[in-house]
């Protein structure tokens, strides 16, 4: 495996932005100097010219749709927008068919990913009612953690058994990742609403059909749940300002037993924007008002909120084409989410070197991945250039998720990614991803 020097970046790592020279080497970062002048001669040399250097966003939340729904996407389509996108590794939710519910499926999905991801990966074991001998098998060392669905969940994947609930979360020691949505309140509005429209209720009602009392009453009780048991709870896409008063900014992250994640379009899309981009924008939990969006961004930036990820889960064009009631909720964002961060930093919304820590360190340290998500000496070398003056366009022609489609086509982004180093290799360069795959299983320090 041959060495990459990468020299005159701006490297952004734990709250700094320094000038230097980055040797890679052996899946390794070896060294780290202002002037690195010793390597081998076979050494290719990148020249970032003064870019951003940043590790390799880490997404904690991902829908590949592997197996079963791979007309939608797959593992080797949504890995290279990833690469293409500066995520270096990805956490995939066990909602696929089947279900990753047991260890034996969960380990085909693995041995998938090993063939074909061109980012490293791990992907979460799954609850239900009924699963908790497998649940209890789990490796903490080579799995992510378990999610739990409380509200739009596929197959037999909805936990609504109070008592097994509880049961999960007194048992396991794993991180608990959950979907936070009241069944019931939803199929109440969207009874009323049928009720007004029949069959012709509007996507511009989905946020209040899926609405901030369905969240909040969810979320609520599964971090008081939490707090009863003692579990180790992470909240997936937070989406409403109410829920904010449920986490706290006082304990460092490293202490914290009830972490928090908000997504990127719950902070560039408001409820406002249905209006234009109709289903391309339903997502569940859906996209909320611009009051929401404005407190999600301030709990971001107190550290309420502790991660930003994506959600990516891609429907083809077809699908999304559909009424408002049939169409599928959900979309691809793995290409555009860091390009979409730094877009916010030319706003003055955010500093790189927040966004580095919400999408690389803390992803990190909330699932104790090992030697990941930090520009550090030892650790392994998943390394992106960010262009921050160079714009483009995103097109139809641009777009890699399988589906052909994204909710920021026709978005010009001032900033570029240029080059992604995956496990020291060079993976994407200008647009053009490698042909050959170089992610690895993420372990964990537990």
């Amino acid at each position: 495996m041959g060495s990459i020097l990468i020299k005159n970046a701006k490297i952004v790592n734990e709250g700094t932005i320094f000038e230097g020279d980055v040797l890679l080497e052996n899946q390794f970062i070896s060294k780290i100097d202002q002037n690195i002048t010793n390597f081998s001669a076979h050494t290719q040399i990148i020249d970032a010219e003064s870019s951003f250097l940043i590790p390799g966003a880490i997404d904690d939340q991902v829908h590949f749709r592997e197996p079963g729904l791979t007309h939608k996407s797959d593992i080797a389509s949504e890995s290279r927008a990833a690469v293409a996108g500066g995520i270096t590794s990805y956490i995939e939710q066990p909602n696929t068919i089947p279900n990753a519910v047991t260890q034996e499926i969960l380990e085909q999905k693995y041995q998938l990913a090993a063939q074909k991801s061109f980012a490293n990966y791990s992907f979460m074991m799954g609850g239900t009612n009924d699963n908790l001998e497998e649940i209890l098998k789990t490796n903490p060392r080579n799995v992510a953690g378990l999610k739990l669905f409380l509200g739009s969940s596929t197959g037999n994947m909805l936990v609504d058994d109070e008592n097994a609930l509880e049961k999960i979360f007194s048992s396991t020691k794993l991180l608990i990742a959950v979907h936070c949505e009241d069944e019931q309140t939803i199929k109440n509005n969207l009874e009323k609403y049928k009720a007004q429209f029949g069959e012709n209720v509007s996507v511009e009602n989905h946020h209040l059909i899926r609405s901030e009392e369905a969240c909040y009453l969810s979320s609520s009780k599964a971090i008081a749940l939490a707090k009863k048991t003692g579990a180790r709870l992470h909240v997936f896409h937070l989406s409403t300002a109410k829920e904010m008063e449920l986490f706290t900014n006082t304990i460092p992250l490293e202490e914290k037993m009830i972490t928090a994640e908000v997504c990127v379009h719950h902070l560039w899309f408001s409820n406002e924007d249905y209006a234009t981009k109709g289903n391309f924008i339903k997502w569940n939990p859906a996209v909320k008002t611009e009051n929401d969006r404005k407190v999600l961004w301030e709990a971001l930036l107190d550290d309420r909120i502790d991660v930003i990820a994506t959600d990516h889960a891609p429907h083809t064009l077809d699908e999304k084409k559909l009424p408002y009631l049939q169409a599928p909720s959900g979309g691809p964002l793995v290409q555009h989410a860091v390009v979409a961060l730094f877009e916010a930093y030319h706003q003055g919304k955010i500093s790189v070197e927040k966004i580095v820590e919400k999408m690389c360190h803390n992803p990190a340290k909330i699932f104790k991945i090992e030697k990941r998500g930090f520009i550090k000496e030892g650790f392994y070398a998943d390394l992106v250039l960010v262009n921050p003056n160079w714009a483009w366009h995103v097109t139809k022609e641009n777009i890699l998720a399988k589906c052909g489609w994204s909710p920021f086509e026709g978005t010009t982004f001032n900033s570029r990614i240029t080059h992604t180093f995956v496990n020291g290799q060079l993976v994407y360069d200008n647009f053009k991803v490698s042909d050959v795959p170089f992610g690895e299983r993420l372990l964990f320090d537990r």
